[in-house]
């Protein structure tokens, strides 16, 4: 039987329809254009997929260029860490550019716009320069400075780009129409005095192009097919068209289509640059790759998988209209595909000890336990079984309720992979708390030894740990970072009233031997409890384990208690 065809997308259809009116698909080419002046975050993710999925698609190169127009935001840092992010969703670029690359190009262009009357120098404030521009309803008034002479404007801009202005003195705008109703396309500034540093051209340059004029020349100096961009760019389309159509790039007369997808927008998270820097700079994270962070930097460390964030992007799809993707689909995105990896371990994270009292002093016996029931080519491993145990504390309770299967007074249970064991009493200290419980177990019914004993059925089956074998751990128990759907529109616009106080808890415990070979970015489940990855905070002393989801989606169970 034939696969069944997935639907395309909107934005495959307009490549479809390209190709089918005769757009040469050998000249097919995309780009992903982050501006490094922070991390990445999972709506970028959602950009990237669409880009380099397209290319992957065609057969299309897929550039990575940085728009680097603005030195006083962007670092080096910063591009180091978009390279990684991009690398490790699992895409290659075909050619890494900058902007900044085309900076002579751009001056040059806007010199020769100034002689075309396309372009003039204003020194008026931003404020009344803003104040001119009135509104949408109501024509923009021309600036004066609109009547300057070529050569005065020629002469202006040489100044600003000698540096001899100071910053927000002088701009260089283009001439398109005040009367406009789309504010874009009154008079854009092209070009700003700057006397910043920048990253790659150091202080060569006191004047720095904006986005606008920018980024579409930057699209056509590539040979880019299809700007494909995030919808709040949709206003900012007939700029674009109009820039390129002042410029003429030799043998190369086809250029670039914008076209305009919904923002990658998750609930529960934040995603604009400005506000999750005020989380790091505040101390609500401890970085920005902190793992309650949206940045795919935070996914990574909290133990989300590349395959897992490109498997949410393609199940939420790619729509047309801004909207707000449920987390729970991300959820559970890496939910299923750490069921699938993630090796099964014994781990407690609560421990209370357990000490079977007929069970030899001194003995350890080699348990042998299935690594992922998923996987048939897993295998098993061995886990150390003695006489005490530590189990969960909520496992256990003395005065346990009917349907209480768990461990209780007189009740049974299986210890996974091991043998069935009866509580029979239990310690205290003198707050009430319950420090040991004591039981019995029968010896007969090792798990796998084809005893009759071993086939009998009880129903609970708990988790544990040798209290003498085992590996100290501390476990960072991760949620959601904020306590409402949509942080940015609730309340009165302070977003940080809505952090969650307990979005990380740490608890301390005990796991299998085993891990102590684990590796940072390690994943695993821990049996009845979650999916947990080896944080990068570990030592040889401590291992550090984040947890990246639970076994279920409880969340929702306890918003609606």
């Amino acid at each position: 039987m034939e696969e069944e065809k997935k639907p395309l997308n909107f934005l495959e259809q307009i490549i479809e329809d390209d190709l089918a009116n005769g757009y040469d698909k050998s000249k097919l080419r995309f780009r992903f254009p982050p501006e490094p002046n922070g991390y990445l975050h999972i709506g970028h993710a959602k950009a990237i997929c669409i880009n380099f999925g397209l290319g992957e698609r065609y057969g299309a190169p897929v550039n990575l260029r940085f728009d680097d127009t603005n030195p006083a935001k962007e670092e080096q840092e910063f591009v180091d860490s978009i390279r990684e992010d991009v690398k490790w969703l699992g895409f290659n670029w075909a050619e890494e550019r900058f902007a900044s690359d085309y900076f002579e190009t751009l001056y040059n262009w806007a010199i020769q716009m100034i002689k075309d009357g396309k372009a003039y120098v204003d020194d008026q404030s931003s404020e009344i320069i803003n104040e001119q521009r009135k509104t949408p309803f109501e024509p923009g008034i021309d600036s004066p400075c609109r009547l300057r002479s070529v050569e005065e404007n020629l002469e202006l801009f040489e100044k600003m780009k000698n540096g001899e202005f100071p910053e927000g003195s002088h701009v260089l705008r283009a001439k398109v129409d005040m009367t406009s109703p789309n504010m874009n396309m009154r008079d854009p500034v092209m070009y700003r005095v700057l006397h910043k540093e920048h990253h790659r051209s150091g202080n060569k340059w006191k004047i720095y192009p904006m986005y606008d004029w920018a980024h579409g020349e930057s699209d056509y100096i590539e040979g880019i097919s299809h700007s494909l961009c995030s919808l709040e760019f949709e206003n900012h389309r007939p700029l674009y068209e109009w820039y390129l159509n002042q410029v003429e790039i030799d043998n190369q007369n086809i250029k670039p289509k914008q076209r305009e997808f919904a923002r990658g927008n998750v609930s529960y998270m934040i995603t604009s640059k400005r506000k999750l820097k005020l989380l790091v700079d505040k101390g609500v994270v401890t970085g920005w790759d902190d793992p309650r962070m949206p940045t795919i930097s935070g996914h990574r460390r909290r133990g989300y998988t590349p395959e897992s964030i490109r498997m949410f992007w393609e199940k939420a799809g790619v729509a047309k209209r801004d909207n707000v993707i449920d987390i729970s689909l991300l959820e559970f995105a890496i939910r299923d595909h750490l069921n699938k990896i993630a090796p099964r371990v014994f781990a407690v994270i609560d421990p209370v000890k357990l000490v079977i009292e007929n069970y030899p002093e001194g003995k350890t016996e080699l348990l042998s336990v299935e690594n992922n029931p998923e996987d048939e080519t897993a295998g098993n491993r061995e886990v150390p079984f003695t006489r005490e145990l530590y189990i969960e504390r909520e496992d256990f309770m003395e005065d346990a309720p009917k349907k209480f299967f768990r461990l209780s007074i007189g009740n049974e249970v299986r210890l996974k992979g091991g043998y069935i064991v009866k509580a029979t009493r239990i310690e205290k200290d003198a707050e009430g708390n319950i420090t040991t419980i004591f039981a019995e177990y029968d010896a007969d019914s090792k798990s796998g030894s084809g005893s009759e004993a071993s086939m009998r059925k009880v129903k609970g089956t708990l988790h544990w740990v040798s209290a003498t074998e085992n590996l100290p751990i501390e476990v960072r128990l991760y949620d959601r970072l904020f306590t409402v759907e949509s942080p940015d529109s609730e309340g009165d616009g302070d977003f940080l009233q809505f952090v969650n106080p307990d979005s990380m808890k740490i608890v301390h415990g005990f796991a299998e031997p085993s891990l102590k070979n684990a590796k940072p970015e390690d994943k695993f489940q821990f049996q009845r409890i979650g999916y947990f990855t080896l944080d990068k905070d570990s030592t040889v002393e401590k291992f550090v384990f984040n947890r990246t989801v639970g076994l279920r989606d409880t969340w929702a169970k306890e918003q609606h208690k």
